[in-house]
């Protein structure tokens, strides 16, 4: 086994998958975060994670965004923005929390690999990350990587790139200096 070589493969497995991410999607997605009153980020497992960095970031660059499941969230009402991250968009935890969403009034934007799924039946928006998951779907590309490892370093990376080019639009884009005064100091 050479390292190097696994390491050039799911380079170039990222590649391909960004390089199919669709840019309108893209552009809804940062016109919601823009539009919102406050953002709530959803995911389970590794998924989760993506998600939780994602939150991390949009609060470094100045918005009101909460992590839900963490004691602090409060209730989303209207005008919020729930964004939920499911590989399948059929996570049965995150349905329910679309759907109550939903019900209070927010947009539900769902980031998944199956845009027909049923999160995606009421979301608001979607926007799809064209990789493997633990399911391995027929219309899913192949990977040498394990379980839903593509699909969320995709994740990871796209949304990265949204929230750039979210600050970069902004009329009140933060300084480095600003996102840097917001980052943790109690590390």
């Amino acid at each position: 086994m050479r390292m190097k070589s696994i390491i050039e493969t799911v380079a170039s497995e990222m590649n391909t998958v960004l390089s199919q991410v669709r840019e309108e999607e893209a552009l809804l997605f940062s016109q919601k975060l823009q539009s919102a009153k406050r953002i709530f980020v959803t995911g389970e497992g590794r998924s989760g994670l993506m998600g939780k960095a994602f939150a991390m970031r949009m609060m470094h660059g100045g918005f009101n965004v909460y992590v839900i499941g963490e004691t602090i969230t409060p209730s989303i009402e209207a005008d919020d923005l729930l964004i939920a991250i499911s590989g399948s968009g059929s996570t049965g935890a995150i349905y329910q929390f679309a759907s109550k969403a939903k019900e209070a009034g927010a947009d539900v934007l769902l980031v998944t690999t199956n845009k027909e799924s049923k999160i995606g039946s009421i979301s608001d928006g979607t926007l799809v990350i064209p990789a493997a998951t633990k399911y391995r779907r027929p219309e899913e590309p192949e990977t040498i990587q394990p379980l839903g490892n593509q699909f969320d370093q995709a994740v990871h990376l796209v949304l990265d790139a949204i929230i750039i080019g979210t600050l970069e639009s902004s009329k009140d884009q933060p300084s480095f200096a600003e996102m840097t005064k917001r980052h943790a100091n109690l590390e």
